[in-house]
């Protein structure tokens, strides 16, 4: 979950500035969490207490209303006599991580991330979104090599993963749904060689960054056992006190215990 946050704060300041290079300051005074991040903790609170996650990213909306959120996501937040809206787009995706690591079982996994996508993003292309991040997080903590990985999510969810970041980058533009980033996320994981190189991989497609380095970073701290300690102090420096206590509530409660 961690590894979501970073990726969140560092593509945060590409996300309407892309750049097309691995080369730049992971941690610069611009990167902030957005609504990737205050979304990811709402969802491990739900987790751990129990309690509805509908009420609970409503509650967190009303705490961080200027997030970045999607114009139907600030209008279902708004109204709670709103259900889901058959959404495809990314947020289910970007938010989903928690579930990859509270669940050990894979079909319960799924299940959950299908429940938890569903809440605002129904369409079938937003719960597979969801699914296959978890799917690859589950995947990652139970120490299947890349090449399964890429082969599971393959044929799993009809993802193209053999392409390449150097064939994507040139012409890959801003795109905000599931089937758009999300197997360009996986394939920036693909082809790292460790979990900072991971989220260069993501930041330098362009689009929309922080989403696709969040998704990229969730997968990669999984893969390779976390974060390295100091950004993961550089992004507990940018949460706020309540997201910073969650997070370290989850990582405590769930994550550590695993690994």
């Amino acid at each position: 979950m961690l590894g979501a946050l970073a990726g969140d704060i560092i593509g945060s300041r590409f996300e309407h500035a892309n750049i097309k290079t691995k080369e730049f300051d992971l941690f610069h005074p611009e990167c902030v969490f957005t609504d990737d991040s205050v979304l990811s903790v709402a969802l491990a609170e739900s987790l751990l207490t129990g309690a509805d996650y509908a009420d609970v990213m409503r509650g967190y909306y009303q705490q961080y209303p200027h997030a970045g959120y999607g114009g139907y996501f600030h209008r279902w937040a708004q109204d709670p006599s709103m259900g889901p809206y058959n959404s495809f787009g990314n947020g289910s995706a970007m938010r989903t991580s928690p579930v990859g690591w509270y669940y050990d079982d894979f079909d319960d996994a799924l299940a959950a991330a299908e429940k938890n996508a569903a809440v605002t993003h129904d369409h079938p292309e937003g719960v597979k979104g969801a699914q296959a991040v978890v799917a690859a997080i589950v995947l990652a903590r139970q120490g299947r090599d890349k090449e399964d990985i890429r082969t599971d999510l393959q044929n799993r969810f009809g993802y193209d993963l053999q392409r390449r970041l150097d064939e994507i980058r040139p012409g890959y533009d801003f795109d905000v749904t599931c089937q758009g980033s999300v197997p360009e996320a996986i394939i920036a994981f693909l082809e790292s060689a460790d979990f900072e190189d991971a989220i260069r991989n993501a930041v330098s497609l362009g689009g929309d960054s922080d989403t696709i380095s969040c998704i990229a970073g969730s997968i990669a701290e999984a893969f390779y056992g976390g974060i390295p300690a100091l950004m993961a102090k550089e992004v507990f420096a940018r949460l706020d006190r309540h997201l910073a206590e969650v997070t370290r509530c989850f990582r405590r409660e769930v994550i550590e215990p695993k690994t």
